[in-house]
């Protein structure tokens, strides 16, 4: 049952979002059936046989709530429709056994998405329920309105469109899942390979190449794969040894490749599935090329950092004394498996680029990667590896389907109460209308919401919660949801729950708290990188107020970007020129703050500056030629 199921869910995703037969929450309905069922057919080697059936008899319990529902909604059952309406048409009217089999349904969701991702997510679920029925006893800072029946709380978590099955789940269905099977289909053919061969031939013989091969395979990988904890586990068991090799602490070589891996689904022109996730949210709407074109220099800063601080302590190790090997040349450049990579890739993006659907043109893309691995032997998918593939996507995707259906359940009470519009009336004040407060509020709700979350999932939540309060403080639309983006994948390195960092420390042998912080440190400037978009959206390729910006707006705001890193990474790693005294990498912190942050303009030849910006710049040339004199000092 549990492998019938797990090849039905890809092929119906498929042939459902390209030809449409169903109605849409009859789709949604059979999509959560199939990811439901895996949920509760999970291999749990410790389980006892009285367990095992437990689980068997709930997987056919959710089968048969979700089933009513599909049959519920889809024309093609209109004889069996109660009294002749849809569940739809129901709505307020609701019947007896309606109200059961969505209270059950909830159940049945909220222990599936327990036991897929954790705790967090149920009990935030629960208490929003908890929230829609006591709301009229709360005081007035906790948002009370009048209080609603049971009844109707399924009726809109469950029954309806507003809820389980609405945007969360329509997104994952349309979106995300589609890609977790073409990278899927990339890892069967070995085509990933390629990326990894690519960076030992890039960065052979430079310094610290073994962990400059895993920034930059972990960043394209993760792009394709959305998911920092999978990122890490697979990449990170070749590379995280390459890097112990190079010299590199167990702590710190886990850390290059936590943060490298959490920072994947920053990289166009995948983003883990998170460009087309905006797609369907960001209003007004925006374009897939927009969205790629905002998110390109931010993701280039953001691994030019972690290159920069590898690069940096390769060097100090080499002045001490230690050597960086150079990287074994056996995974070298791979060609068909190149071809692979390359024909899916660009398949996809001219498909965008020609205006394509989203859905169309992954669904090509993965005819593309069947037809050009069929080519060659290393490469090809036989029947058996070709259903293996689709298992696995499957697998992969069940937390990712839990966790979208029971954010529905908070999307649906947010609707009821009205809790979305009065949101911002509670936070506002708090920030006293200061944008930078309220920046702080939402990267601190951000992170501690994507620290028990899938990232996408974290950002689906907080873009339905929050996302509109950033846009009454004056921020571009899409500016305000990177930055909600941005903060649920550092989330993956922030210290105590870190999980990006939990794998990898399970690889290097490093303690979990060492590697966490590790994974920190190297992960700052994407900590900073958000507020630098809100305040200088041409960093974006965006103006202030959500036009194209200038190309020399876009080229000094990069610049600028640029420069601030550089003192901000020798400041981590204690070497410029030579290893660092104390207070010369205070020096380069604050010439990376004054860099980066925005100051008041002053205008010179008809230029606009910042005279904190040049300031920063003037400390970093000369703490640069200070060191570049005293190459043996500290």
């Amino acid at each position: 049952m549990a492998f019938a199921c797990a090849i039905a869910l890809p092929l119906f995703t498929l042939a459902e979002t390209n030809y449409p037969r169903m109605a849409p929450q009859a789709q949604l309905a059979v999509f959560a059936l199939l990811g439901l069922v895996l949920a509760y057919l999970r291999e749990r080697p410790d389980a006892k046989i009285g367990a095992r059936l437990a689980d068997v008899g709930l997987a056919l319990l959710a089968a048969l709530v979700f089933g009513y529902v599909v049959v519920q909604s889809d024309p093609l059952f209109a004889r069996f429709w109660v009294d002749g309406s849809s569940l739809g048409d129901r709505a307020g009217i609701e019947t007896a056994v309606d109200i059961a089999i969505g209270v059950v349904g909830i159940v049945l969701l909220i222990e599936a998405t327990r036991r897929t991702i954790g705790w967090a997510l149920p009990i935030l679920a629960l208490t929003f329920i908890a929230y829609a029925r006591f709301g009229a006893t709360l005081p007035d800072w906790l948002m009370p309105h009048r209080g609603y029946g049971f009844e109707r709380i399924v009726g809109q978590t469950f029954l309806h469109s507003q809820g389980v099955f609405g945007v969360a789940l329509k997104v994952m269905f349309t979106y995300v899942f589609l890609f977790v099977v073409f990278g899927a289909l990339l890892e069967a053919t070995g085509s990933t390979k390629f990326i990894v061969g690519a960076g030992r031939r890039l960065f052979s013989g430079t310094s610290g190449g073994p962990a400059k091969v895993a920034v930059f395979s972990s960043g394209l990988l993760g792009s394709l794969s959305g998911s920092a904890v999978a990122n890490t586990a697979t990449t990170g068991t070749f590379t995280i040894p390459m890097m112990r090799s190079a010299g590199f602490r167990p702590a710190l070589a886990a850390g290059v490749e936590a943060a490298a891996s959490s920072g994947g689904a920053l990289v166009p022109p995948v983003m883990g599935a998170g460009a087309y996730m905006m797609l369907e949210i960001v209003e007004p709407q925006v374009t897939y090329l927009e969205i790629i074109r905002a998110a390109l220099l931010p993701a280039l800063l953001y691994y030019l950092s972690i290159f920069l601080v590898v690069h940096f302590y390769a060097k100090r190790l080499e002045s001490g004394g230690a050597t960086t090997p150079d990287i074994e040349p056996k995974m070298g450049l791979v060609k068909w498996e190149a071809a692979v990579v390359t024909g899916a890739l660009g398949s996809l993006i001219a498909l965008l680029i020609a205006g394509f659907t989203v859905f169309r043109a992954v669904s090509v893309a993965m005819i593309v990667v069947l037809v050009l691995s069929s080519l060659n032997a290393r490469t090809r998918l036989t029947l058996r590896g070709l259903v293996k593939a689709l298992a696995g996507a499957s697998r992969g995707g069940v937390p990712l389907i839990g966790a979208a259906a029971c954010v529905g359940i908070i999307i649906g009470v947010v609707t009821l109460t009205g809790a979305g519009t009065r949101l911002p009336s509670l936070i506002l004040p708090l920030a006293q209308d200061n944008l930078l407060g309220a920046l702080l509020a939402i990267m601190a709700s951000s992170i501690v919401l994507g620290m028990g979350l899938p990232s996408a999932v974290c950002y689906l939540l907080l873009a339905t919660l929050i996302g509109p309060i950033l846009g009454r403080l004056g921020v571009v639309p899409l500016a305000a949801h990177l930055f909600i983006f941005y903060f649920g994948l550092m989330s993956m390195v922030t210290p105590p729950v870190a999980l990006a960092a939990y794998a990898a420390s399970s690889i290097s042998g490093s303690g979990f708290l060492e590697t966490s912080v590790a994974a920190f440190r190297l992960a700052l400037v994407g900590f900073a990188l958000p507020f630098m978009f809100v305040y200088r959206p041409q960093l974006l390729m965006l103006s202030a107020t959500g036009d194209p910006a200038a190309a020399t707006d876009v080229l000094v705001a990069f610049a600028l970007g640029a420069a601030g890193i550089v003192p901000l990474a020798a400041a981590l790693a204690g070497y410029l020129f030579g290893r660092l005294r104390l207070w010369e990498r205070v020096l380069l912190v604050l010439s990376a703050v004054m860099t980066l942050l925005p100051g008041g303009l002053v205008t010179v030849g008809g230029w606009d500056v910042s005279v904190t910006n040049l300031l920063g710049l003037a400390l970093l040339i000369a703490l640069c030629i200070w060191r570049a004199t005293r190459p043996q000092s500290g």
